[in-house]
Order: structure tokens, then C-alpha cells, then sequence
């Protein structure tokens, strides 16, 4: 019998090749990014979320027959979900002199039969910042049900044979359609398995948790909650900027930026806004930005108003950019950010410790 020998290994700066791009790719993929691996993903059709990361810049994607793909590579992952298939990539491995690793799995009790559905906040992306509760969810879960902005690296410490569901949601872009996801809460639930949805920041902050429990609710599901970090808080905390300060403000206001100032669909009063003297933290608002902006201006907020965009909070890509409510848009436009980012308005957004 093989015994397998664990070992840490120091990946930042070297190239990794992940064989897999679905679903069963996320946690090791997510892991090495984590380390500082630089990645490649193999795959002729990557899902969604391994798509976003490298639209991000933060990995690229080969196609399967592309020549001399493992060159230079120091380490080989594979993760198709296909036995078959992982193994042919090993044997490629081993033939271009690579080594190949298996990630190592605990073992893990399984579900009990009865059907539950744990609605778990990921928190902002770090995996150090998901709750002990939720790291417990995702242990024992038999599905999970997971967003492209959860910590997906967790994904490690699934137990053998549980099945991952990719159903991510690009802005603007490729999605899953809630109601999909909202059916797959209630078949797996209802056929008896711990169903663990993990998301991006919490549930119930822009995260459509509400949703989900009332689908899970009208077919018989039970359902738990996992409160999570919001991004809301933890982004600008991870970049240095405390919500609030008592000598600068005694408030915050937390809105979504999908839909632009004006619009049919929005229900926000920005003038109020623009008046309340509250740190404003704009989430989902990277295309709608200048808009957002220069309607805050346009009712009466000072141009001056210090203002920040975080992006990727808590992951090793966070990056940052300062500026003011008149020029923070076209700044975070210039520095190339894309969405996982939030905008803080106010005076806090220009505090220096």
C-alpha cells in the first residue's frame, strides 16, 4: 500500500498548473492564489468562477492541448472531478518531469438524512475571516451550493464525496439565475442533504439570503443561519478606514450601486444622502460610480468630501485608491479596478492612523 507524504510547500512566485477549471478546481485554485502561486488552469471550458479570476488578471486559462503547457511548472494539480482524467494529467506530469499532488482531504462524518439548508456568510474573501460555525457548515456539508466570492479555498476541508455547485454571478455578465439556485436549496434539501449555500460577505446584507429562505421555507426545508462579515465593514477596515470615528462621524449608511441615480428601478433618496453627514458605503457601484458621484455633489455634498475605492478586500490582490467625492470615480477607473470593490464617502475615507 502507497502511504501519501504531507509537506508545506513555499509556492510564491512559482508556476502551478491546475488540470480542471469547474467546480472541483475552486478550493485548490483559490488556495494557490491564496500562497502566491502564479496559475494556470487547464480546462476547454472553465466555469464561471474560474473564468472571473482570470477576466481579473489573477490566473490564466490554457486550453488542454496547448503545447508545452507544462513547462516551467513547478508543481501539477489535478482536479477535474474525473478519476480518469486526473490521471491521465499525472501521467502527463510525470512524463515532462512535474510533480503531481493530490490535496489532502479529511474524513469526515457525512449528513444524517435529514434535509437542511445552512445559509453560511463567507465574510470579504479571507478564509481566515469565516466563522468557526461556518468553517463547521462547510465540514459537514453534502452539498454546497457556493458564489464566486466566497472563500472558496475552504473548499479543502470538504468531506470525500460531497458535491460543490458553482453559481456564480459575474457583473454584468455570466450568472446563475436565482431561481436556479433557489430550486437547487430545495431538491437537495428536500432529497435529505445538508445543504450549505456559501456566499461572499453576509447573507442577508445584498446577498439575497431572504430569498433563498423563503423558497426553502414555502417547500418544507428548514433552514440555518451563519452570519457573516459584511464587506461592507471589513473592506474599509482591511484598508485602514474605520467606519466611523468620534471625531469625524457618529453614523454610517450602507447602499447598493447597481442601479444609477435617476433610475426607475432605484429607491434611494440621494439628496438625503448627500445631507446626512454619515460615512456613505456604496457596495456594487463600480460602474455606476461617476454617476453616483456627481449626483452627491450635484445635491449639495462639499466636491472635497474625502472618498476611497477597496478592491478584492482581504485577498492578496486588495488594493486601494483615495481621492475625493469628485474624483474618486474617474480615479478608480484609471487604476483599472474592477468588480469585488466598495466605496466609502465621508471624511473617515481620508483618515491616516
Amino acid at each position: 500500500m502507497t502511504r501519501g507524504f504531507v509537506a508545506d510547500l513555499d509556492l510564491a512566485g512559482r508556476r502551478v498548473v491546475v488540470w480542471g477549471g469547474r467546480a472541483e478546481a475552486l478550493a485548490p485554485v483559490t488556495a494557490l492564489l491564496e500562497a502566491g502561486a502564479v496559475v494556470t488552469v487547464v480546462s476547454d471550458a472553465p466555469g464561471t468562477t474560474v473564468a472571473d479570476l482570470a477576466a481579473r488578471g489573477l490566473l490564466t486559462v490554457t486550453a488542454p492541448d496547448t503545447a508545452d503547457v507544462l513547462t516551467g511548472a513547478a508543481l501539477l494539480v489535478p482536479a477535474t472531478g474525473d478519476p480518469d482524467a486526473d490521471a491521465d494529467a499525472t501521467r502527463r506530469a510525470a512524463a515532462a518531469g512535474v510533480l503531481a499532488v493530490r490535496p489532502a482531504v479529511p474524513l469526515l462524518p457525512g449528513g444524517d438524512g435529514r434535509g437542511e439548508v445552512v445559509l453560511v456568510g463567507g465574510g470579504p474573501g479571507d478564509p481566515g475571516l469565516l466563522t468557526v460555525a461556518g468553517l463547521e457548515a462547510v465540514r459537514t456539508a453534502d452539498v454546497l451550493v457556493v458564489d464566486r466570492l466566497a472563500p472558496l479555498s475552504v473548499l479543502q476541508q470538504v468531506r470525500p464525496g460531497a458535491e460543490v455547485i458553482d453559481v456564480a454571478k459575474i457583473p454584468r455578465g455570466t450568472f446563475t439565475p436565482q431561481e436556479r439556485i433557489n430550486e437547487l436549496l430545495v431538491e437537495h434539501g428536500l432529497a435529505g442533504r445538508r445543504v450549505v449555500r456559501l456566499k461572499g460577505g453576509d447573507n442577508f446584507v445584498f446577498g439575497r439570503g431572504g430569498e433563498e429562505w423563503q423558497a426553502c421555507a414555502a417547500a418544507g426545508v428548514p433552514v440555518r443561519v451563519v452570519p457573516g462579515v459584511s464587506s461592507a465593514i471589513a473592506a474599509p477596515a482591511l484598508a485602514g478606514i474605520p467606519l466611523t470615528h468620534r471625531q469625524l462621524t457618529q453614523g454610517f449608511t450602507v447602499v447598493s450601486g447597481h442601479l444609477p441615480p435617476g433610475d426607475p428601478g432605484s429607491t434611494l433618496d440621494w439628496a438625503a444622502l448627500a445631507r446626512a453627514g454619515t460615512t456613505l458605503v456604496v457596495l456594487m457601484g463600480v460602474a455606476t460610480l461617476p454617476a453616483i458621484c456627481a449626483e452627491l455633489v450635484a445635491q449639495g455634498m462639499d466636491p472635497a468630501t474625502p472618498a476611497a475605492t477597496v478592491a478584492d478586500a482581504g485577498l492578496p490582490s486588495q488594493r486601494d485608491v483615495r481621492g475625493r467625492v469628485d474624483d474618486i470615480a474617474a480615479r478608480t477607473l484609471e487604476a483599472g479596478i474592477r468588480p469585488p470593490a466598495i466605496t466609502v464617502v465621508g471624511a473617515v475615507a481620508g483618515f491616516r492612523p
